[in-house]
């Protein structure tokens, strides 16, 4: 039975797509090694991709507003990621570093990292990905503020094009408290190791 994604294309469809991209490549989709490989490809885009088949802000409307009046900052740092460029489709790897001033209502910490990867497991720009994260995180948890740095390697930079190694972007999203007040933002830089832009 095929297996079908929103978009309705079947899976048998997609591994034809694979074997297109192997001849266009100079490739023989027929040759032993490669028989399973649009399979194996398919599968991986299953699970690259799944960050389409869920809602991000699901993870955070489960809240626990027992927080005995705790209204510091909440801070989850070196959340690794893998994501893929919209552009062409290489990978991007990196850490996202996400925090938050509560309210009246925190969410388990692994439902941050959780919104992250939902995000990362999409087609992506980083500048978007980090918005996307810090306004999930705001409309859902209605913090006093929000903060999100990702740090991360595009591989359409590493193996092609420019050709340049051991360089990483830096994209920061920062809504309300962090902001507007530049020692609650020095204050998250420092728990996440930025001091003065630097690392």
């Amino acid at each position: 039975m095929s297996e079908h994604n929103p978009s309705d294309v079947t899976r048998e469809q997609a591994e034809e797509a694979v074997r297109v991209l192997l001849r266009w490549a100079g490739e023989d989709p027929q040759r032993e090694g490669l028989l399973d490989t649009p399979r194996r490809v398919v599968k991986a885009y299953r699970d690259w991709f799944s960050g389409y088949q869920v809602d991000p802000g699901e993870y955070l409307r489960r809240t626990f507003e027992e927080v005995a009046g705790y209204d510091e900052m909440v801070v989850l740092r070196d959340i690794e990621f893998e994501s893929h460029c919209e552009h062409h489709m290489a990978p991007i790897i990196g850490r996202a570093h996400v925090g938050y001033l509560p309210t009246n209502r925190v969410v388990g910490i692994s439902k941050l990292a959780r919104v992250v990867d939902a995000y990362a497991r999409r087609f992506q720009v980083q500048e978007k990905m980090t918005a996307e994260i810090a306004r999930c995180i705001q409309e859902n948890l209605q913090p006093a503020g929000v903060a999100v740095v990702v740090d991360a390697s595009h591989e359409c930079m590493t193996t092609r094009g420019v050709h340049k190694r051991g360089v990483s972007m830096v994209t920061s999203q920062m809504l309300g408290a962090f902001r507007e007040d530049a020692r609650t933002r020095a204050e998250f830089l420092d728990f996440i190791g930025i001091q003065g832009g630097r690392r």
